[in-house]
């Protein structure tokens, strides 16, 4: 199906098998204002508004030069209005309607062979585009402009197996790219995200925060990334899933609150044994900066309860379930430093250390601990991590080290160089109860 140069305003449309909507150049599929012109739970076990679905089908595509935009923020005002009058319901978290009563700009379950290419899409009153359970999926050289409302995501991979994301370009208010994990009896495997460029004002690539099934086999090559609020990258197994066999070569991150987050946690398990091991992380140029890297964008992240110095990048396990095998090499991050003990503190002393809480249940964020006692790099509950050829550089003096390693094993430091001003003779690696661990 061909859609020439114009404007065409629909509600929810169905592609069905064996069908490609072409959108040429000049061509926008608009997106209905009014929220009952995306039925609900039409097709029976869907839970999500969109304005295109396709639900079980297979050779599906969007190409084109053209886009697809959404109803944005008068959508979600619409909907928020019709719960205010009664007349749709919903519990308003936050003071604004859930996620899935607000319509995505696609939404496909358990489709297989999908092409989405050249295309744009543009202002969601949800997530943006979220592909669930799906098969051989190729997302090439579309443009994303998502920040219309909140929670718009840039793309969503929920339990998807043979996924290629590359050549595209990613501007969200929330995770620009995503992979979720929904359903604790599978898992995304085999995906490959390449040649990207992500904005967000939340993280840029994710995984999480919803895992409960597990994500292995994942390599993300040349990913740039600027003006985001939260991490460049960061992997999240703290709903019983799994994190495995990753690779992430080649990162140039610029104005980002925080360079890699790492972290096991125990929030949503129901006695699965969440796990992370074989991950390697190279290639990799990152600045932070002193001020709030979103800020005058559109639903710019959420101003913090302080105090906080800034943060490090942080590996966290938990005492039980630690980070396995990870591999980090030919990195430089520079951060502004600056650092006052006399706004938040949080020293290297045992008692210090020791009173960083474990926060298993708590929403996995680099910041959730607020003041760590490093600038460049904290290390917890972590076998077997090398750091090869790592940089870490401060504009400011700081009065914590550069990288601490809190119960830490098996691991090694090798050609670690930190740069700051007027250090002196501070020791700027301080491991603490970490057997096995030597810097070469």
């Amino acid at each position: 199906m061909i859609f020439p140069a114009g404007k065409y305003l629909t509600g929810t449309i169905y592609l069905k098998s064996n069908v490609t909507l072409h959108l040429e150049r000049g061509a926008v599929i608009l997106g209905s204002k009014n929220p009952f012109d995306y039925p609900l739970d039409t097709l029976g076990s869907i839970t999500w508004k969109a304005l295109i679905y396709a639900v079980r089908q297979e050779n599906i595509a969007i190409t084109g030069q053209g886009m697809i935009q959404g109803g944005g923020i008068d959508n979600a005002l619409n909907t928020l209005n019709m719960v205010q009058r009664g007349l749709i319901e919903d519990e308003l978290k936050y003071d604004r309607v859930r996620e899935w009563k607000r319509p995505q700009n696609i939404y496909f379950l358990a489709c297989k062979n999908i092409v989405i290419q050249g295309i744009t899409l543009k202002d969601p009153a949800s997530w943006n585009q979220t592909y669930d359970q799906c098969e051989d999926l190729l997302v090439d050289g579309i443009t994303v402009d998502s920040k219309s409302y909140w929670n718009n995501d840039g793309i969503g991979l929920v339990d998807c197996v043979n996924v290629v994301v590359r050549n595209s370009f990613f501007d969200a208010a929330d995770d620009a790219i995503c992979l979720k994990s929904h359903d604790a009896t599978k898992f995304c495997d085999n995906i490959l995200i390449e040649n990207c460029t992500a904005r967000s004002s939340a993280s840029a690539f994710k995984f999480g925060t919803v895992s409960r099934g597990g994500f292995r086999n994942v390599t993300v090559r040349n990913l740039t990334v600027y003006d985001t609020y939260r991490s460049a990258i960061t992997f999240a197994a703290v709903d019983g899933g799994f994190v495995e066999n990753i690779l992430v070569d080649g990162v140039r991150s610029i104005n980002t609150g925080n360079v890699i987050y790492l972290r096991i946690g125990d929030r949503w398990s129901k006695g699965k044994k969440p796990s992370m091991k074989n991950i390697t992380i190279k290639n990799v140029y990152a600045e932070v900066p002193a001020a709030k890297p979103d800020a005058g964008y559109s639903y710019e992240g959420p101003i913090e309860d302080l105090p906080r110095n800034i943060s490090p990048a942080s590996i966290v396990g938990l005492p039980n379930y630690k980070i396995q095998n990870v591999l980090l090499e030919n990195i430089e991050m520079v951060y502004p430093g600056g650092g006052d003990p006399f706004y938040a503190y949080r020293g290297t002393k045992a008692e210090d250390l020791e009173s960083i809480p474990e926060m298993e249940t708590a929403y996995p964020e680099f910041s959730q601990f607020k003041e760590l006692p490093a600038w460049g790099f904290y290390l917890r509950h972590v076998e077997n991590i090398t750091l090869k050829n790592i940089t870490f550089k401060a504009l400011k003096a700081d009065y914590r080290p550069a990288v601490v390693a809190d119960k830490i094993s098996d691991s090694r430091f090798v050609d670690v160089k930190t740069v700051e001003p007027d250090a002196g003779q501070k020791q700027q690696i301080v491991i603490y109860k970490s057997p096995n661990t030597v810097i070469q």
